[in-house]
């Protein structure tokens, strides 16, 4: 889906035509068809390939240059609508006169800015609308990863009341979405730390359109971006920690249920015994006394109770 956006002079957020090729205009591609695609590579002046490669969702994070174009690629991160976390490759791309963005799948960090946000981004300003799109995915990588801190301490507290592997699963499923916001978190802050070094080059910052308060804001989302691998690093040690605490209650409980099975096993075993050896076909004590019968089961008793006695003491129940 192609949609073509620009800000006007009263702060407003109007919607284009997409044939219209106006300066200071915002392309959004999201997940585009190839009549989009060749439509924005051609009125823009900018590389196929470069759009193309913002659509693989193995994309790792990068900048490229060229004399019509300064792209970058992030990763931002998504939530579907099942609650699982994934990361997306997106495009933005700084071109001559206007700037576009390019994503594989509706996200919450594009849609984010509308007519109703419009007032915190100038599509006139390609630079700092730039800028804003990647604050605002540090941000949103703060925010799910809160989501994951308190659904962690949710799945924490019903395991310890009882071990499912319905929680157990959810927590492999959260432990795999932090393997993903550590890459694409490191691979970000590498593409964020030569973008500062790119937008102290005069030539560079020119065609941009880099200002002077530019370099502070990229700061700010470098700052947060640390903070967000910090966060990251920090709950995958706590959750790693939480599985293997986990899994060695779970293999407790198993080796305790296994303790008692076999001792109440052997306990089973004493009757069953001494009657297989009074019920032989042979000679046996007591085969002539009328209480004979009662007193083979009150051995079998005193017998029994001795074992339960001792395994008591030894911790077997």
């Amino acid at each position: 889906m192609l949609r073509v956006y620009r800000t006007e002079e009263d702060g407003k957020l109007a919607k284009l035509k997409k044939n219209k090729i106006l300066p200071m205009s915002w392309y959004s591609l999201v997940n585009p068809n190839e009549e989009e695609m060749q439509q924005v590579s051609a009125g823009l002046r900018v590389d196929y390939d470069l759009l193309n490669n913002a659509l693989d969702a193995d994309e790792r994070s990068r900048i490229e240059q060229d004399k019509n174009s300064l792209a970058i690629i992030i990763n931002l991160p998504l939530l579907d609508d099942e609650g699982n976390f994934d990361t997306l490759p997106c495009g933005l791309v700084i071109t001559q006169k206007n700037f576009i963005t390019i994503c594989a799948r509706e996200n919450r960090v594009m849609n984010s800015f509308n007519r109703s946000t419009a007032k915190t981004f100038d599509t006139r300003d390609r630079a700092r609308f730039m800028l804003n799109i990647l604050y605002k995915c540090t941000q949103y990588y703060l925010k799910y990863l809160n989501i994951i801190n308190k659904r962690t301490d949710e799945l924490e507290y019903a395991l310890r009341r009882t071990t499912s592997n319905k929680e157990l699963f959810q927590l492999m499923e959260i432990q795999k979405s932090m393997v993903y916001f550590t890459t694409a978190l490191k691979d970000n802050h590498l593409v964020l730390l030569k973008l500062l070094r790119l937008m102290r080059v005069p030539a560079t910052a020119k065609f941009a359109g880099f200002g002077e308060g530019d370099s502070d804001l990229l700061d700010d989302v470098i700052i947060e971006n640390k903070q967000a691998i910090e966060m990251v690093d920090m709950h995958r040690s706590i959750l790693e920690g939480m599985m293997d605490g986990f899994a060695s209650i779970i293999s407790n409980n198993v080796n305790l249920v296994m303790k008692f099975l076999a001792a109440i096993t052997i306990i089973l075993s004493i009757p069953t015994m001494l009657a297989s050896f009074w019920g032989m076909n042979v000679p046996v004590a007591f085969a002539g006394n009328p209480n004979g019968f009662w007193l083979v089961m009150g051995i079998s008793a005193v017998a029994t109770l001795l074992t339960i006695i001792y395994f008591r003491r030894k911790g077997m129940f």
